[in-house]
């Protein structure tokens, strides 16, 4: 009886994962499934290539689609080495430190903090305190604010499954902390830093209301020339194109969820693809 018991409750939980993975699946299976089939008369290379026009059947996404990778670009270069550091020291440095416990308290207060705030954290210190503008760099320190607690903690969580033998046969040998990190642990946990880092940049490549906060344009007829410069992005152009009431416009509107899309699954698939190659040099 207890065992006839233990099955259906071991029956009933699998039931309830599978209904929890099958259900959103087939909702967003729909979703895309509706958009593909919106986008499909518009997707074309003319519409990669061309710039924003009032005239929806001329209209194109190159400056959103540029302004995207360049913001998500100078987010990586700003989030990755400070989230990576910050890893590094409380996972290998800072342990029982009364800072580094203040720091982690504050790292999981900050990951679940709504994104218009992080907007609204860098319209008032970047935008008007730094006084970098409305300019591509000014978004994407606001995303790296948005992505820092996500890299240092998918970071720490690599660094974890680090073997702690690893780091006291270094030790025997006569190796410093910083060269057992340097030579052995980071290049060891550097497939789970990489996969996790992605991930957190194809969040941040989806991101519209910090955007908007900062103050990215909503028509741009140019590419930005440089990190100081006027910018938009893929999601606030297909925000613009939803907002217009012409039936045309919620088409080109599809067809740029379609490019986010695929962006996404790239920069995914670039996640999965160096994962199992380090994985296999360090094997």
């Amino acid at each position: 009886m207890r065992r006839t018991g233990g099955n259906r409750v071991e029956r009933a939980f699998e039931l309830c994962c599978l209904a929890a993975v099958i259900v959103p699946l087939l909702f967003l299976a729909f979703l895309i499934g509706d958009v593909l089939i919106d986008a499909a008369g518009r997707m074309s290379w003319d519409f990669i290539t061309g710039y924003p026009s009032r005239r929806a059947e001329r209209a194109g996404i190159l400056p959103a689609l540029v302004g995207s990778l360049l913001l998500i670009s100078l987010t990586a270069l700003l989030a990755l080495p400070v989230g990576v550091g910050a890893a590094i020291y409380l996972e290998e440095y800072g342990k029982r430190s009364k800072l580094a416990e203040l720091i982690e308290i504050n790292i999981a207060n900050l990951a679940g903090v709504p994104s218009v705030i992080y907007g609204l954290l860098g319209l008032g210190l970047f935008v008007r305190s730094l006084g970098l503008g409305r300019s591509v760099l000014a978004g994407a320190a606001t995303l790296s604010l948005l992505v820092l607690p996500i890299v240092i903690l998918s970071s720490r969580e690599a660094l974890r499954t680090v073997p702690q033998a690893l780091r006291e046969a270094c030790y025997a040998l006569g190796s410093t902390r910083w060269q057992a990190i340097r030579r052995v642990v980071l290049p060891t946990a550097l497939p789970g830093i990489l996969t996790g880092a992605i991930l957190s940049l194809s969040r941040a490549i989806g991101e519209t209301a910090p955007l908007i906060v900062v103050g990215a344009l909503t028509y741009v007829t140019f590419l930005p020339d440089g990190i100081d410069a006027p910018f938009t992005a893929l999601p606030i152009q297909i925000f613009n194109w939803v907002s217009r009431p012409q039936r045309e416009f919620l088409v080109n509107a599809a067809a740029g969820i379609v490019v986010l899309l695929v962006t996404m699954l790239l920069l995914n698939a670039l996640a999965i693809f160096l994962r199992n190659r380090l994985q296999r040099r360090s094997a």
